[in-house]
């Protein structure tokens, strides 16, 4: 995830000098947006059940997926 310092962001502002607007290099964007997906991801699977690494691992193997 880019860090917001490292963002070469240009801003639209109203004639009082109000930022309105972003302006994002394309990169930056982009990655922002995967971000934005993951955390949708995420957010979507919180009430899902877990298992742990060792069942996770055991059942690759059974599947002959690992």
């Amino acid at each position: 995830m880019p860090k917001i310092e490292n963002i070469d962001a240009e801003y639209v502002t109203d004639k009082n000098g109000v930022k309105k607007s972003v302006i994002l290099p394309l990169d930056d964007f982009y990655e922002l947006l995967e971000e934005l997906e993951d955390m949708a991801a995420v957010a979507e699977r919180k009430d899902e059940p877990t298992i742990s690494h060792e069942q996770l691992v055991e059942d690759l193997k059974k599947n002959a997926l690992l």
